[in-house]
């Protein structure tokens, strides 16, 4: 995939999620989308794709999928409560994709599934967690 191919990302992502090179490409009510193009600073001892980072990805995907707002609300944003993953495969090259789905909770509290695939569909880790959904930011400076 080259840059020009690269899908336009839904929101800025900022931080963590920013320096690892996450891409939110699909967002909607209950479901999320993103990717990861694999670079060498991305992969563990053994050459391939490090746990932690699919880890990451997992828990960043399925905190986006609990607070999906229609243009023009507030936006809403996650605070990781629990996280449980577990890991299948591995991947050294390529893109990888992890999608989230939104599976029950509350006003405050979601719970969230989701997996990280590599380009042929081969499932590399899925995950579990529940989410504080959290509508302003204390340390926001604005």
């Amino acid at each position: 995939m080259t840059d020009t191919d690269a899908p336009e990302s839904l929101e800025e992502l900022v931080g963590f999620n920013a320096t690892l090179g996450f891409r939110l490409i699909e967002w909607t009510p209950d479901h999320a989308v993103m990717e990861l193009d694999i670079q060498e600073h991305h992969l563990n001892r053994s050459g391939v794709l490090h746990g932690g980072v699919m880890a990451t990805l997992i828990d960043a995907v399925c905190g986006y999928c609990g607070v999906w707002r229609p243009a023009g609300e507030p936006p809403a944003k996650a605070l990781t409560l629990t996280l449980t993953t577990n890991f299948m495969g591995q991947s050294r090259e390529g893109t990888v994709r992890a999608r989230a789905v939104r599976k029950g909770g509350g006003r405050k509290i979601f719970f969230a599934w989701g997996e990280v695939t590599d380009a042929e569909g081969n499932v590399l880790a899925m995950g579990e967690g529940s989410y504080r959904i959290r509508s302003s930011d204390p340390y926001s400076k604005a």
